[in-house]
C-alpha cells in the first residue's frame, strides 16, 4: 500500500492520522503539489493529493480514502456503530469541510489579502463559538476518537501558520484541553512530517 502524501496539506495528514491510528503498514511518499508524477496521474486524473494506492484500487479525496481505511482495517474503529451516529459524523465532517476548511484554504492562497484576513477572523469566531462543546465529552461529540477528530487535528494543528491565536481562558480552555488530547496521541505525533513539525516547533 502506498499513499502519495503532500507534507504540509491538511488533506493528506488527515489520511496520515488514520493510518498511524490503525497502525497500517503503508509506504508514504512526501510528494509536493506542484510535483505530482505521471505515476500518480496513472492512479488518479485529477493529479490530486492524497491518493492512495492499494495493489490494484487506487483512491483519492480524503474522505473516502478515510472511509476506505476505516472499513479495510476496522480496529479500532473510527466510526461510530450505529447508522444514525454514522450518518452524524458524517454530516460533521460535511460542515467542517463547507464552513472551514474553505476558510483555511482562502488563508493560505493568499495570506495578506482582505479576503485572508475575513476568513481569519471567521475561523477565529467559530472556534470561540465551539469551544464550549469540549466541557461535554473528550472528542468531537464523541467519547471515543473519531474520523471527524482526524479531520480537525490537522487543521488546529496549523492554527500558528495560519496567523490565528486562541487566547488562554475561561472560555477557550475547553479547546486547548481538547487540542492537547489531540496532539498527545501517539497516532498524531507518528502523523506530522518534518514540515508539519516546524509549525509548532
Amino acid at each position: 500500500m502506498t499513499l502519495f502524501s503532500d507534507p504540509t496539506c491538511q488533506y493528506s495528514h488527515r489520511v496520515r492520522i488514520v493510518l498511524a491510528e490503525k497502525g497500517v503498514t503503508v509506504d508514504i511518499e512526501d510528494i509536493e503539489a506542484n510535483g505530482v508524477t505521471e505515476e500518480i496521474l496513472e492512479a488518479n486524473p485529477y493529479g490530486t493529493l492524497p491518493t492512495l494506492v492499494d495493489r490494484d484500487l487506487a483512491l483519492y479525496e480524503s474522505k473516502v480514502v478515510m472511509e476506505y481505511l476505516d472499513e479495510r482495517f476496522p480496529h479500532p474503529p473510527l466510526l461510530p456503530v450505529y447508522p444514525v451516529a454514522r450518518a452524524q459524523s458524517r454530516l460533521w465532517i460535511y460542515r467542517i469541510e463547507r464552513d472551514w476548511c474553505t476558510l483555511i484554504d482562502t488563508i493560505i492562497a493568499s495570506p495578506e489579502t482582505k479576503k485572508a484576513e475575513a476568513a481569519r477572523k471567521e475561523f477565529h469566531e467559530s472556534l470561540m463559538t465551539i469551544s464550549s462543546i469540549f466541557t461535554e465529552k473528550p472528542y468531537f461529540m464523541s467519547e471515543e476518537f473519531t474520523l471527524v477528530d482526524c479531520c480537525l487535528a490537522p487543521m488546529l494543528w496549523r492554527l500558528p501558520q495560519l496567523g490565528i491565536k486562541l487566547p488562554n481562558n475561561r472560555q477557550v480552555k475547553p479547546l486547548l484541553d481538547y487540542m492537547d488530547r489531540l496532539f498527545e496521541r501517539p497516532s498524531f505525533q507518528e502523523s506530522l512530517t518534518d514540515l508539519e513539525r516546524e509549525i509548532r516547533a
